[in-house]
């Protein structure tokens, strides 16, 4: 159930009815809420609110100046005459979607340049991303100044596109010397998170050293930004925790992961986020996937792009590829690990990689949700993943994540109950950022390219 106070919210100056409970409960008195300016009650929808507690199974949302004001049930929220009224009767709210992990800027089509990377295709991208209920997207390789001012033109309650959280470089190398120099240009250019690149490519290049990602830690600690990883071995995945790493960016893939690393990664509290389908297109291009058929994917993409990936000979090469066939393992294991982090009572974050070239943004998003159901998750649990716990996972809580007055009205409205088959979350009626709608794609403007 939800626990909040009963006791009415005052909220520059008005009265705010924040009443939280729960269909069986007696309901308190109906308590008015001040006829406020600009005021949207979004009415009698089922709210998931992101923390993984029961649903209020019919609730009122009210969202002013971008931020929501109050949560409650319908029969002890009344909504001001003056309030804009969205009818969401018999539908869904839950919030906006966070992705822990992508990329944003450096793709277009199935090319991967930073000459691709302008302000256009960052607000591109990020609006691609929004029509898909992914709300908060971190980026976490790849980004140059253009996303710099994208991220800091979206503390606004104008707000219409994905937020965007930006890495810079990913880093590797081999000493200390580089550790604090990779890290003090990043910091110096204004990124949100350190990325540490530790992998050495099934084998095939130089891994960075615990010398170098020891230093970059720290050195990253004193900035005071915290430090995200790329890895595939559980050796290093326990290596960058003690050394203080603060969210790991993939899922252990050589091995199953034991009981020392799930203790790790609790006691210092550190989240993973499993990234299935990075593992899944390295492979499923070595045939036409079942998703080419999806009009839920088909809406967004090129059509050009398409076609290029059934290429015969192209498939033939994924076929030859070794390490196509080496990820494929990859993802048996690394769908066994979640499952155990998770059943462990670590906790995991959504992520997908995506945004590189063949990573559908958006769309993997919950592609990568109905894997974590395959690999033995609830939808509550892949929901909260998706929401509270990877806004908490970030550091970025106080703002987003959950459905909670003060923060903002990142939410989405489905036509169908997630709890149900966490797939409904791609029954999207209709996507809310800082309480405004997202707009659709343009009629006759065509699928975007990636």
């Amino acid at each position: 159930m939800f626990h909040r106070s009963r006791k009415p919210i005052a909220l520059a100056g008005w009265l705010v009815a924040g009443l939280i409970g729960c269909e069986n409960a007696s309901a308190p008195p109906a308590q008015e809420i001040g006829e406020t300016p600009g005021l949207t009650a979004f009415v009698g929808a089922r709210i998931l609110d992101g923390t993984g507690s029961d649903p209020l199974e019919s609730g009122v949302l009210l969202v002013r100046d971008g931020r929501i004001e109050a949560v409650g049930p319908t029969g002890s929220t009344l909504v001001p005459d003056g309030a804009k009224r969205v009818d969401v009767s018999g539908k869904t709210i839950i919030p906006g979607l966070i992705a822990t992990h992508g990329h944003v800027g450096q793709t277009k089509g199935l090319e991967s340049s930073p000459d691709n990377y302008t302000e256009e295709n960052v607000l591109d991208q990020l609006s691609r991303y929004a029509r898909y209920g992914v709300t908060t997207v971190v980026s976490l390789g790849g980004d140059v100044d253009p996303g710099l001012g994208v991220r800091d033109s979206q503390n606004s309650s104008d707000l219409d596109r994905a937020r965007l959280y930006i890495a810079g470089s990913a880093l590797d190398g081999q000493t200390a010397e580089e550790g604090i120099k990779m890290v003090d240009e990043m910091a110096d250019m204004g990124v949100d998170f350190i990325k540490l690149r530790v992998d050495d490519n099934l084998g095939t290049t130089q891994k960075a050293t615990p010398e170098f990602y020891r230093t970059a830690i720290r050195r990253a600690h004193e900035r005071g930004l915290k430090v995200t990883a790329h890895l595939y071995y559980l050796d290093d995945a326990k290596g960058l925790l003690e050394a203080g790493v603060d969210f790991l960016a993939h899922s252990v893939r050589d091995q199953e992961v034991d009981e020392d690393f799930i203790t790790l990664l609790k006691e210092r509290n550190v989240c993973q986020t499993p990234t299935l389908v990075r593992e899944m297109v390295s492979f499923i291009y070595q045939d036409v996937p079942d998703f080419f058929e999806d009009p839920f994917f088909l809406r967004e993409v090129d059509p050009e792009v398409i076609e290029q990936l059934k290429d015969p000979a192209r498939q033939q090469q994924v076929r030859e590829s070794r390490s196509a066939q080496a990820y494929k393992k990859a993802l048996v294991v690394a769908s066994a690990n979640l499952k155990k982090l998770v059943d462990g009572g670590a906790t995991v974050a959504l992520g997908t990689d995506s945004g590189q070239p063949a990573r559908f943004q958006g769309y993997f998003e919950h592609l990568e949700m109905e894997f974590m159901a395959e690999a033995g998750l609830t939808p509550m649990q892949i929901l909260v993943a998706s929401s509270g716990d990877a806004a908490r996972c970030l550091g970025i809580d106080e703002s987003l994540g959950t459905l909670a007055p003060g923060k903002w009205a990142d939410l989405v409205v489905l036509e169908e109950d997630p709890l149900v088959d966490i797939k409904n979350t791609r029954s999207i009626d209709s996507v809310w950022i800082a309480g405004n709608e997202v707009p659709a794609l343009p009629e006759g403007g065509g699928p975007q390219t990636e």
